[in-house]
């Protein structure tokens, strides 16, 4: 079979809210991923993989080497894989690129495929409102920020963020997102302001916890959410080369 799709999904959370959880999350991921490199041209998978990441010197989080074993298989035999760094994992650095042959993107890209334009990326920071986030994320991004958690023991900068990742909403087993319309919708505003100054054909984000489909008015553009792994069945969307469809996966119980 010819290799020419291209997939996309999002918001994993490996790690939490338990061992026994995520490990049942990271099988369904790895069968997803087998039944999918049959015809896998590139695959993105756009943030928030990992409820926490972050890579010492010389050490790196224990774990998920289903996961990470299956993409070095991917990546061997020819497919891309792009890794996006979301809101929860953005302290990824040169480990993985290095160990398991992924692409590692810290922004959104563009990307042209059999000529429809696309812009992936996660999503947070984008659009209006939040500037408490935003400039939080300007922080954790800093050189500042990692050089003073790299101080930190491995033992307890590991311990401080699973403590973090067991007060959040998602260890609650709670998504905690709701769809209010297009014009609360800030990614669909987001959108909106970059078709203004360039044309695309897709918008592929994550991060919203929410699976949409949305039509951008007034264009031929699309704006789609890949929803997450945690509390529903998940989502994925592909790219046959003609359009953008999203898929439901049963999950496994």
């Amino acid at each position: 079979m010819d290799n020419n799709k291209i997939y996309f999904a999002s918001d994993f959370h490996l790690g939490v809210p338990s061992f026994k959880k995520s490990r049942e999350r990271e099988l369904q991921l790895v069968k997803w991923l087998d039944e999918i490199k049959t015809d896998a041209k590139e695959i993105f998978l756009v943030g928030d993989i990992f409820d926490f990441w972050f890579e010492y010197k010389f050490v790196a989080p224990k774990g998920y080497v289903r996961f990470l074993g299956k993409i070095a298989e991917l990546t061997d035999s020819g497919i891309k894989v792009h890794f996006f760094t979301g809101n929860h994992d953005m302290w990824m650095f040169d480990y993985l690129p290095k160990e398991i042959g992924i692409e590692l993107h810290r922004e959104n890209i563009e990307r042209t495929f059999n000529g429809q334009k696309f812009l992936i990326g996660h999503g947070d920071g984008l659009g209006p409102g939040d500037r408490t986030y935003k400039f939080l994320k300007l922080f954790f991004n800093s050189k500042t920020c990692q050089w003073l958690f790299a101080r930190l023991h491995p033992n307890l900068g590991m311990g401080i963020a699973n403590s973090w990742s067991k007060k959040s909403r998602l260890a609650n087993n709670k998504s905690g997102e709701e769809f209010s319309g297009k014009k609360n919708e800030w990614l669909y505003i987001y959108c909106k302001e970059v078709l203004k100054k360039k044309q695309f054909d897709y918008f592929i984000f994550g991060h919203r916890h929410l699976v949409l489909d949305l039509e951008i008015e007034n264009t031929n553009s699309r704006y789609i959410n890949l929803g997450e792994w945690f509390t529903g069945d998940p989502y994925f969307a592909s790219f046959d080369g003609q359009s953008v469809s999203l898929q439901r996966i049963k999950k496994i119980t």
